[in-house]
């Protein structure tokens, strides 16, 4: 079984809500990019989602936009991103990471190079933003490699669409709380409530919700009608700058704590 599908089979029989972390792959520091992913786990997240450096992020707003011109700053190419993982699981064979990014660093790579390297690194599943269900015939050779192709949901989304994203996601289904960039301060619970419950009740996988959670308050009022809480830009924001270990790690557990308190309070 794909990691991914065994953690949130675990996370549904011990009626958690599970946590997914993003950082973005080389920052602050290339050197603890794996340090960095142990404290997450060390902190409480289920999932790890690592976002590969790109040039122009279209999603993503300003604090994850210069995150990765910081890491591309520092060389941080696709390779390392698959390095890094391939060193996490030298010790952490369970936490699922999910690498997050765009179609244009794999196409490079080549898709069946990429999922023969991805697969024999540790990563159980891909996040690319540009490229939607309609396109996604290029990712063949991806799903075939035993990846999962997360897939993005959005308020603005056509019944018909959300359709057939519900019948085809993989892994789980990550609904967008807004129409707008990651690290936008527009999340209204109340807004969403009804449609992740709707996706849910209709989906063959578990839905995260992501762009908009900040804190522990904001993740746990998200939890109360979501399988998962995705959270990045207030995280890589708290992590910028850090360039000791300890500092990394520390920055990390302190940032995730409370909000897996929170998800974990009755």
């Amino acid at each position: 079984m794909n990691r991914i599908d065994a953690r949130f089979a675990q996370l549904k029989a011990a009626h958690r809500t599970g946590l997914i972390p993003f950082v973005t792959a080389g920052d602050p520091s290339p050197e603890h990019a794996v340090a960095l992913m142990h404290a997450l786990v060390d902190a409480g997240a289920d999932l790890i989602e690592l976002g590969v450096p790109f040039s122009d992020p279209m999603a993503d707003g300003p604090v994850i936009q210069h995150a990765s011109e910081r890491a591309i700053a520092k060389g941080v190419g696709l390779a390392d991103v698959l390095g890094w993982v391939a060193q996490f699981r030298q010790r952490d064979a369970d936490t699922p990471v999910v690498l997050m990014g765009y179609l244009n660093p794999v196409e490079i790579h080549g898709y069946a190079r990429f999922a023969r390297e991805a697969v024999q690194a540790g990563v159980d599943g891909v996040l690319l933003v540009d490229c939607p269900l309609e396109e996604s015939a290029v990712l063949a050779s991806l799903r075939e490699a035993g990846l999962r192709q997360i897939l993005l949901a959005a308020p603005t989304t056509a019944p018909a669409r959300m359709a057939a994203l519900c019948e085809s996601a993989e892994g789980f289904l990550y609904y967008v709380s807004f129409a707008g960039i990651t690290g936008a301060g527009r999340l209204s619970t109340s807004d969403i409530a009804a449609r992740v419950a709707d996706i849910r009740a209709h989906a063959r996988t578990p839905v995260a919700v992501g762009f908009g959670v900040r804190d522990a308050q904001s993740a746990k009022a998200i939890a109360a009608f979501a399988d998962a809480v995705v959270i990045g830009s207030a995280l890589v924001e708290r992590l910028a700058g850090a360039d000791e270990e300890g500092e990394v790690a520390a920055r990390a557990r302190a940032f995730l704590e409370p909000i897996r308190t929170a998800l974990d309070a009755p």
